[in-house]
């Protein structure tokens, strides 16, 4: 009997706590279920997003080996508009964005650069930026791209964007600093870079010159070929 009564009482106060806190315990149940099948789905979600969206970047990327500019346009608008989140979106505006410019439709390729900008990481966002100034050099709109080249870039597109520079600045026919951003770029870069050449080539022809320890690795490189 000692033994029932003892049962007894604990059954009394189970139903007692249940009675105070049942409702409450229920609840939380249901929505830590609801959170973990939450969580399931949008899992599954995002992961049959990203297999869509990888899809229709094959298909972009088809589209560029025909060159068929048209539907390269169509396919990444589709990709910007379902998948904006995913990796695939800005690599889709700057593919669309060359064969825009290689069309010239200046205006759907600036379109193309400015949401890359806009949507992309850090990396996306310095080349949809370089790019864009490039548009906007070829549109004569040179305040509007310097703006844009003395926004925040990635350290290693240092030289890109000085080099940038130096086109607008010849552009606007200011070459003293226009000289100052070329060499600027030079200094930047490797003493192999395969642009470097180049950009000393645009910095002579406006009657720079390229820093002596910079001519000195030039020619102990040339030297070092033959």
């Amino acid at each position: 009997m000692a033994y029932d009564h003892q049962e007894q009482e604990q059954l009394d106060s189970f139903k007692a706590f249940w009675s105070q806190y049942g409702n409450i315990i229920i609840w939380v149940l249901i929505l830590a279920l609801g959170s973990y099948a939450g969580w399931n789905y949008w899992k599954t979600h995002q992961r049959n997003k990203s297999v869509e969206a990888s899809a229709l970047y094959d298909e972009l990327q088809a589209s560029l080996l025909a060159n068929d500019n048209a539907k390269v346009q169509r396919v990444a608008g589709d990709i910007r508009t379902k998948y904006e989140s995913s990796a695939y979106a800005p690599m889709a505006a700057l593919a669309a964005a060359k064969t825009a410019f290689e069309a010239n439709d200046l205006k759907s390729a600036k379109t193309h650069l400015q949401w890359a900008a806009e949507h992309g990481n850090d990396e996306y966002k310095s080349i949809a930026n370089l790019r864009l100034a490039g548009v906007l050099l070829d549109e004569k709109a040179f305040d509007e791209a310097l703006k844009v080249l003395n926004g925040k870039f990635l350290p290693q597109f240092t030289s890109e964007v000085n080099d940038r520079k130096g086109d607008v600045l010849v552009a606007q026919n200011k070459l003293n600093e226009a000289r100052a951003a070329y060499v600027a770029a030079i200094a930047a870069m490797e003493p192999n870079a395969p642009g470097r050449q180049l950009v000393q080539i645009k910095l002579e022809a406006i009657g720079g010159t390229v820093p002596a320890d910079k001519k000195s690795e030039a020619a102990a490189e040339q030297k070092a070929a033959a």
